[in-house]
């Protein structure tokens, strides 16, 4: 650390957020009172004293003073450039300031004591060692020479050349660094870090370190000015040379007898050239216009240049010749795809319909086309999205899909408007761009997953879209002429009809998918998944072949679901099994798998038939459990309903209901309650055991949401066989609503429950009567392999569900404890 000296007596000179370092001189105004008073001072005291008068410079910061101030003797006193009194002091050496004393004057005199600022001969953070003609030793003395280096730089962008020189005859190292208090750059509290910083090397090392910092920010500065000075530059030379050339060809242009025009003759040659109907020209002619009359700067620009682009992208009078050819279609159709009888009728309908309408020149009525606008609604894997294309390979068009699903965002379908940034038309108008023709089969993929939020509703835009009424002038928010879609074929495919907005799903003809029977699935898995497994696969038809049994076990014990998707995995993976037991020396090819060599290749079946199991081992082996149907997103499935009775001394008489069921089930198990209080006597059934006991129904998945009506008559048959201990039959299923009288009432979903049943097994299904009709739509096949009992009254229900009773003694109720 530095030493220190005698104590000296001093009067303050405060300086308001200003900080002078020794060596420095500074004219101050004497005009300021605290600044005549300390000058005054100093000079009375020094007629005792010889020597010029000495004052204590003290930087004074927002109100506060410094612990260390400066002693400065006065150079002159006279009168300053502007002509008001003045002095020049000069800062000679650092001052600790002590106590307050008294002194001559109306100025604060303190106590001092004088820093000594010698080289030490180690410094912290500096190991010295011996240099060979330096006045300082080791690091200190290339701290002095990058310090020189770093403001000699400075002072030579600023011009200051003598200032070098002066800055290069500096020895001393505290001098050095005290040099830096004419530094303009450096803020008060940096000066003040100099100042109370008692170490010469420390203290130069934190000059070199603010000098160093703020080289590298002018830097910075500088390279952004020329940044910024080259961008402007290049605009300029940009601006002139566009001049320039647009002189060029006004001069070619009249050499060539032409008109006068600007840039902007490209487009509007390529509009009058283009084949585009008479509102879109005039629509593209007036944007034209205002591309002549705005400049190359002007962002205007380049909106309409985007907007015309894509005008004249547009394939507005192309249109690809629809395939008459009504049995070829139908053969088309027919070999891609399995099933799907409705689907297939409809397209060969309008096909026909276009044909009658072309020979008698009936193509357009109205302004409108003969477009057709389809919704085919099914559970997930029935062939929805690949039958799009093959409806257009039918008709011989050009195919393009829009996925819907997730869209938010209603201008994904109307576009976004040209004064938004990056603004593109909608979906539609990209499909239908995509196609290169205004008459192709559009997919409109899943539009049942549409949502909406703050960016509005795409449903609500799909409206006109999809209306054949009006879809022959849609309107693009991005386009913003009409563009006509009534030639367009749409087909829009949703797993759930109800999650359709009721007035779009008017708009469009429903056509339902309810899934594959066994024997479709079959003829699926063998014409078209194995081929394509195969090939994906690496193997030749000729080197694995499934039998019939293998496949049908496949669709009927290892899957069961409505569509094909889990089917073709099961076969993929039981190919590549195949593929890696081949190639690791396990199996010769050719192979032929049959049902016996499955659960080796890809283990045990996943779903076995109840009617398949031991008695002990199926569901409704005990009284209470009853079989119904129902409808999901993924198809018809088989539902179980338990019902149990609580202990009287354990709970109150009532009903629980558990599943995660919805308020329409809720009710329909009061309603099962009800009509078996009231009509228990009528049915030989104990009902006492349901005013004395809680009862307690279940429907098992509970993780999975539950709702309808239909399970009215499957609840009612549950607790029937519960208080009378007869059994449910093991192949009985059921479905239908219950009234309070006993009524068993008409329900939707009757080909997918049927369907469902199959599938598992069952070979008895009661329906309602009124649901009857429905049963045309039900493959004949499907109804050969059940007995279908339409019923009016719950009562003939029980009669066909229930087994007889074993004996006449009273029935054991199942208790739930």
């Amino acid at each position: 650390m530095a030493a220190e000296s005698t104590p000296l007596a001093l009067p303050v000179l405060p300086l308001d957020d200003e900080v002078v370092l020794p060596g420095m001189v500074v004219p101050l105004d004497l005009s300021d009172s605290e600044v005549r008073a300390a000058v005054e001072a100093a000079q009375a005291a020094a007629t005792s004293e010889p020597g010029k008068p000495r004052v204590l410079l003290v930087p004074r910061i927002d109100g506060t003073y410094a612990a260390t101030g400066v002693l400065g003797t006065v150079e002159q006193v006279g009168r300053l450039a502007d002509g008001d009194p003045g002095a020049l002091i000069r800062g000679r050496d650092r001052v600790r300031i002590g106590a307050g004393t008294t002194g001559p004057g109306a100025a604060l005199w303190v106590e001092g004591t004088r820093i000594d600022e010698t080289v030490p001969e180690r410094s912290p953070g500096f190991p010295l060692r011996p240099g060979k003609g330096d006045p300082y030793p080791g690091q200190v003395a290339e701290l002095v020479t990058e310090y020189k280096a770093l403001a000699t730089a400075w002072l030579r962008k600023r011009g200051a050349w003598q200032v070098v020189d002066r800055v290069q005859a500096i020895d001393d190292v505290s001098a050095l660094a005290d040099n830096s208090g004419y530094s303009p750059f450096l803020s008060t509290e940096q000066k003040l870090a100099l100042l109370e910083t008692a170490d010469p090397v420390a203290r130069l090392k934190l000059a070199t370190q603010q000098l160093r910092d703020h080289l590298a920010e002018q830097d910075v500065a500088e390279s952004i000015a020329k940044d910024v000075q080259d961008g402007v530059d290049k605009q300029q030379r940009e601006f002139l040379l566009r001049r320039q050339l647009e002189a060029v060809r006004k001069e070619l242009r009249e050499l060539n007898g032409e008109q006068e025009g600007e840039d902007s003759d490209d487009y509007r040659s390529r509009v009058e050239a283009a084949d585009l109907p008479e509102k879109v020209r005039e629509a593209a002619l007036k944007e034209v216009d205002k591309l002549e009359r705005s400049s190359d700067q002007s962002p205007e620009g380049s909106w309409i240049r985007t907007w015309l682009d894509t005008v004249l992208e547009m394939p507005w009078n192309e249109r690809t010749e629809d395939a008459y050819d009504i049995q070829g279609a139908r053969a088309v159709l027919d070999a891609e795809h399995a099933g799907l009888t409705d689907v297939k009728e409809r397209i060969t309908e309008y096909l026909a319909v276009r044909k009658r309408r072309a020979e008698r020149g009936l193509g357009v009525v109205g302004g409108r086309r003969g477009g057709a606008v389809l919704a085919l609604v099914g559970p997930p894997g029935v062939g929805k999205t690949s039958l799009g294309e093959s409806v257009a390979h039918a008709m011989g068009r050009k195919f393009v899909r829009v996925a819907l699903g997730g869209v938010r965002d209603e201008a994904e379908i109307r576009g976004h408007r040209r004064t938004y940034v990056g603004a593109l038309p909608g979906r539609i108008v990209r499909a239908v761009k995509e196609a290169g023709s205004m008459n192709p089969v559009v997919l409109l993929d899943e539009i049942d997953k549409v949502g909406s939020d703050f960016r509005g509703d795409p449903s609500a835009a799909l409206l006109e879209v999809l209306d054949p009424a009006q879809n022959h002038t849609f309107r693009d928010h991005y386009l913003e002429v009409e563009l006509d879609l009534s030639d367009v074929v749409f087909l829009a495919t949703a797993n759930v009809l109800e999650a359709i907005p009721e007035a779009l799903a008017d708009r469009m003809d429903i056509v339902r998918l309810d899934g594959y029977t066994e024997d479709e699935k079959v003829v699926i898995a063998r014409d078209h998944l194995l081929p394509r497994q195969l090939e994906r696969a690496g193997l030749a038809t000729d080197e694995v072949t499934l039998d019939e049994g293998a496949l049908r076990k496949l669709a009927g014990e290892y899957t069961r679901e409505a569509g094909v998707r889990a089917l073709e995995r099961s076969i993929a993976r039981l190919l590549r099994k195949v593929a890696a037991q081949h190639e690791l020396g396990e199996r010769e090819l050719p192979l032929t798998v049959g049902d016996g060599d499955l659960r080796a290749l890809i283990g045990r079946p996943h779903h076995v038939p109840e009617s398949a199991q031991e008695p002990a081992e199926r569901r409704t082996a005990v009284p209470g459990v009853a079989t119904g149907l129902a409808v999901t997103g993924a198809g018809g499935d088989v539902l179980y309903v338990e019902a149990s009775l609580a202990d009287p001394e354990t709970g109150a008489a009532g009903l629980t209901l558990t599943g995660q069921l919805g308020d329409v089930m809720k009710e329909s198990a009061q309603i099962a309650l009800s009509f078996l209080r009231s009509h228990g006597a009528e049915l030989e059934l104990p009902v006492g055991d349901l005013k004395e006991r809680g009862a307690h129904i279940h429907f098992p998945a509970g993780a999975v949401p539950k709702d309808g009506p239909s399970a009215g008559v499957t609840m009612t048959t549950a607790l029937a066989s519960l208080l009378s201990g007869r059994l449910v039959r093991t192949d009985v299923a059921m479905t239908g609503e219950v009234s309070l009288t006993g009524r068993v009432l008409p329900i939707g979903g009757v080909k997918q429950k049927l369907l469902a049943a199959h599938r598992a097994g069952i070979t008895t299904v009661i329906i309602p009567k009124r649901n009857e009709p429905d049963l045309d739509d039900v493959p004949a096949h499907v109804l050969d392999g059940l007995d279908v009992h339409a019923v009016t009254d719950v009562r003939q229900v029980l009669e066909l569900a229930l087994s007889p009773a074993t004996n006449g003694a009273a029935p054991e109720v199942p208790v739930a404890v």
